[in-house]
């Protein structure tokens, strides 16, 4: 999902769209109202399938013609291209070559190549142990993965409690891998803070009063942030770091009795436990399906309950701690923990993307409102747990008051729980997918 380099810039809320320089300006509500997201690439990709297809899969492949070959776009990823590659009925396996593929062309690269390097070994990793798809081919611009029949969940299905639970328990497992990279838990400060510096590094806005670091002190809150999440124990786990409802896939003819699947890699790393399980709390509020401008709703109302988050923890523990005994005591104290783990992390989760989201404004071209104005105040109410244990005062302040113009919503749609008992901030933080 993102590449390297920002060379364009982020305005602000005055009429929901950022000055891009070189780049497209970005979309805005009365500039497009209604346009299906599309982008040169895409036609540009479908052309250059058949030559990845062919050298990197050989047999049949090789044999059919350019127009033979189907290539249909598969809707998910908004800093991703994904299509899927069909051979013709008509035309014979020639070994064990696949019949289909999936082609993912990579976006704007955030991250960094590295990191497209240390994604290809992972997901040969998970491939090999069944825990992903198959990986065909790799290449500068994108890779082959296998095609499974499969659709990923909907944004309400995160909330059915046997599909939850099912997504608990498969989270508990893949933070159980042993896996070759490094145990240190950098991932999340690291990346922030890299992000931080790319946009202090976008050209200059003619509009400085819109400069949304200065505007919502944002180094200082990050640094608010670090020593909330400082007093707040979070074991460094194996995470994913990424699972909302499009990662999630429902499998068509699962092998067995676990019929979800866990796809897109590239932001998995050594990371707090919290942030997994905060992360995947926020996803409830956000339906990135939305056909018309700008590309997503919101239902804050959905974050989940309480109950509902009790519901998925329990299922997340009964897998972690399978083969040992715990007393009730003990069962409702790791319970009580990780809600108010759970629930701190959510905060990182929301400035992470934010920062994305600005990143992806400033160079995506997929349509999509990353940053959007939206009139009134962008506050929701959701409650920050705080321990049971100790005095509240001694919390740092992690408080944001919104200017009086219309609130930004970076990515769209990730309001985060700011402050301690409020989700609101400068707008609606989201990170689209």
């Amino acid at each position: 999902m993102a590449a390297e380099g920002t060379d364009v810039v982020g305005g602000g809320p005055l009429g929901g769209c950022l000055t891009k320089g070189s780049l497209l300006q970005a979309k805005c509500p009365d500039a497009a109202p209604s346009r299906r997201r599309g982008s040169a690439r895409s036609r540009d990709a479908e052309r250059r399938a058949y030559q990845w297809c062919r050298e990197y899969l050989g047999g049949a492949w090789r044999q059919a013609r350019p127009e033979e070959l189907r290539v249909d776009p598969v809707s998910g990823g908004l800093s991703n291209l994904l299509f899927r590659c069909s051979l013709p009925d008509h035309l014979p396996s020639v070994g064990e070559e696949p019949r289909e593929v999936l082609l993912r062309l990579y976006g704007a690269i955030l991250q960094g190549v590295d990191s497209l390097v240390l994604e290809s070994v992972m997901f040969a990793i998970l491939a090999e142990r069944s825990l992903g798809p198959q990986l065909y081919g790799v290449f500068p611009e994108g890779r082959l993965e296998q095609y499974i029949p499969s659709r990923p969940l909907k944004t309400h299905e995160l909330r059915d409690p046997v599909l939850s639970a099912a997504i608990a328990t498969k989270m508990a497992k893949f933070h159980g891998m042993e896996m070759p990279f490094t145990k240190e838990p950098h991932w999340l400060f690291g990346t922030m803070e890299r992000y931080l510096k790319q946009i202090q590094d976008l050209p200059p806005t003619s509009l400085p009063q819109m400069n949304l670091l200065e505007m919502y002190s944002l180094k200082d809150e990050m640094g608010n942030l670090r020593k909330l999440l400082d007093t707040t124990p979070s074991p460094v786990v194996f995470c994913h770091n990424d699972i909302q409802e499009g990662n999630i896939l429902l499998l068509s003819e699962p092998k067995n009795t676990d019929s979800l699947m866990l796809v897109d890699f590239e932001y998995s790393s050594y990371n707090y436990r919290g942030f997994d399980i905060g992360n995947h709390f926020c996803e409830w509020v956000y339906d990135y399906t939305h056909e018309e401008w700008p590309f997503y709703k919101a239902q804050p109302a959905n974050y989940p309950t309480e109950g509902q988050q009790l519901h998925f923890l329990r299922h997340y523990l009964a897998e972690v701690k399978k083969d040992e005994t715990i007393s009730q005591e003990e069962q409702r104290k790791l319970e009580a923990d990780l809600l108010v783990e759970a629930n701190r992390y959510a905060l990182a989760s929301h400035f992470f993307w934010g920062l994305w989201s600005i990143l992806q404004a400033s160079m995506s071209t997929i349509e999509f409102g990353y940053l959007v104005s939206n009139p009134g105040v962008c506050a929701v109410s959701v409650p920050v747990l705080l321990p049971a244990e100790g005095p509240d005062d001694q919390l740092p302040p992690l408080v944001l008051t919104p200017p009086p113009t219309p609130c930004i919503s970076p990515g769209a749609s990730r309001a985060g729980p700011w402050g301690e008992g409020h989700r609101g901030g400068p707008g609606d933080w989201a990170k689209p997918h």
